[in-house]
C-alpha cells in the first residue's frame, strides 16, 4: 500500500532521489522475482506487474510505471556475470517490489529500469558475490537498488497496531544487521542465520532479505551507510532504508 501513500517514508525516498546524481539507468533487485538461475529483464518496454491478491484496492491495480527497459544494460550485466549463465528474460517486467518504490523516487518514469532475478538455488555468499561482480555498473551511471525488508514476518504482524513496539526478536535482529551494515561487516549479514531463532523469526523466507546482500556486494570500500527511515512497522515488518555512499 505504500505505493499509494504519502508519508515520511515516501518523502524520504523522494528526497534521496533528489540528492543523488541522476542515474542513466536503474538496476533493481526485487524480493518479488525469484528465478531458477540468474536472470535479467531484457525487453525495451517492461510491463507493470500487479503481483498481489485481489483483496487490495483497485487504485493499486491501476498504477502503471511506464519506464523503458534497457536491453543493452541487460547484455552488459550478462557479460559482467560471465561465465555464470544469465537468462535475458523478455516475459517478466517491473513487479511491485520495484515500482512501488520508484514511483516515489522518480515519478515521471523517465529513467530506464531493468530487474535482476534472484536464483533460488544460490547461497547468501553467492548472492553477495553477484553483487560484487555488478559493482562496476555504479561507476557507469547505474543506480543499484535492492527492495525488500530486513525483518519480514507477515504471519506475526499485528495488523491492528502499526506503531506498536516491535517484537524483541525483531528488534534484536534488525539492530544486529544494521550494526553490521554501518560497520561494513558484510560477512555478518551473509551469515545472518547464525543468529538462530531471531533470524528464523525475522527471515522465515529469504526472498525479502537477499536484496540487501546484493547491495552490500556492490558497495565500494569505505562507503558510509545512511539509515533513514529506520523503524519496524506492525511489530514484524522492517521499514529501514539504507543509502550507501555520500550524496
Amino acid at each position: 500500500m505504500i505505493a499509494l501513500e504519502e508519508n515520511h517514508v515516501t518523502a524520504t525516498w523522494a528526497a534521496i532521489a533528489k540528492r543523488i546524481e541522476r542515474p542513466r539507468a536503474i538496476l533493481c533487485v526485487s524480493a518479488h522475482w525469484l528465478t531458477n538461475g540468474t536472470a535479467v529483464t531484457g525487453m525495451a518496454t517492461p510491463r507493470t506487474i500487479h503481483d498481489f491478491g485481489a483483496s487490495f484496492p483497485k487504485a493499486l491495480f491501476d498504477v502503471e510505471y511506464p519506464a523503458a527497459g534497457d536491453p543493452a544494460l541487460a547484455l552488459r550485466i550478462r557479460d559482467l556475470l560471465a561465465p555464470m549463465p544469465v537468462t535475458v528474460d523478455t516475459g517478466w517486467g517491473l513487479d511491485h517490489g520495484t515500482w512501488s518504490v520508484l514511483r516515489h523516487c522518480f515519478p515521471d518514469a523517465s529513467i530506464p529500469v531493468v530487474q535482476l532475478g534472484m536464483d533460488i538455488a544460490k547461497s547468501p555468499e553467492q548472492h553477495w558475490q553477484i553483487g560484487r561482480m555488478l559493482r562496476p555498473l555504479r561507476d557507469e551511471g547505474v543506480l543499484i537498488i535492492g527492495t525488500g525488508n530486513i525483518v519480514h514476518n507477515l504471519r506475526e504482524m499485528d495488523w491492528q497496531h502499526p506503531d506498536a513496539e516491535p517484537y524483541p526478536w525483531a528488534a534484536r535482529f534488525n539492530a544486529a544487521m544494521l550494526r553490521a551494515v554501518v560497520e561494513d561487516r558484510p560477512e555478518a549479514v551473509i551469515s545472518y542465520q547464525s543468529l538462530g531463532a531471531d533470524a528464523s523469526l525475522s527471515v522465515p523466507h529469504p526472498d525479502h532479505f537477499w536484496p540487501l546482500i546484493y547491495v552490500l556486494g556492490a558497495r565500494h570500500a569505505g562507503e558510509a551507510a545512511t539509515l533513514d527511515p529506520d523503524f519496524i512497522h506492525h511489530k514484524s515488518l522492517g521499514m529501514t532504508s539504507i543509502l550507501l555512499g555520500s550524496a
